[in-house]
């Protein structure tokens, strides 16, 4: 058997992000927390392919408020398991052409929000599409990653894991 030190230090090791001259390591996919947006542990793509990071939404649409642009959005949609039929709304975005991965150039709204990773809040730039088709509801692109994380593809979950473990811990 192990002794409990040996144990205790092995599960600290773990319990510390795995770094690469100071840039994190995440794997191919993951399980992230959007605080903002009310959604936790939800499944996230790492896509090195896409400059762009995106989110599925459905019921898209701005409206004018007292003169002002309104962007108007539900999240996922029902035939998800976390869809929340919660319709959410900012003043705070953007339009812009994004180039889909079919080669086509679209126009998307953007919105500015945080993610939650590895125990530490970024902020995210996400793009509303109609992702219903793909199997993550959540894309992460090249932008986000630049500067703060380098990708193994032969990982995943690396931050959901540290989560579980960190609860995990504070439980005992």
């Amino acid at each position: 058997m192990f002794k409990k030190s040996y144990l205790s230090n092995l599960i600290n090791k773990l319990l510390q992000p795995i770094k690469l001259n100071q840039k994190l390591i995440i794997g191919r996919k993951d399980k992230g927390d959007f605080p903002d947006l009310e959604l936790k542990n939800i499944d996230l793509k790492i896509d090195t392919g896409a400059y762009t990071s995106a989110i599925h939404c459905h019921k898209i649409e701005t409206k004018e408020i007292n003169g002002k642009q309104i962007l108007v959005y539900t999240l996922l949609d029902p035939s998800h398991r976390k869809y929340g039929n919660k319709e959410f709304s900012t003043d705070k975005f953007q339009e812009k052409r994004i180039k889909s991965s079919f080669g086509t150039s679209e126009k998307r709204f953007i919105i500015n929000t945080t993610i939650r990773l590895f125990g530490k809040k970024f902020p995210i730039e996400l793009s509303l599409s109609e992702r219903g088709e793909m199997k993550f509801p959540i894309l992460i692109g090249r932008r986000f990653l630049m500067g703060n994380f380098i990708v193994d593809p032969s990982k995943y979950d690396l931050s959901y894991k540290r989560k579980l473990l960190i609860s995990k811990k504070k439980q005992t």
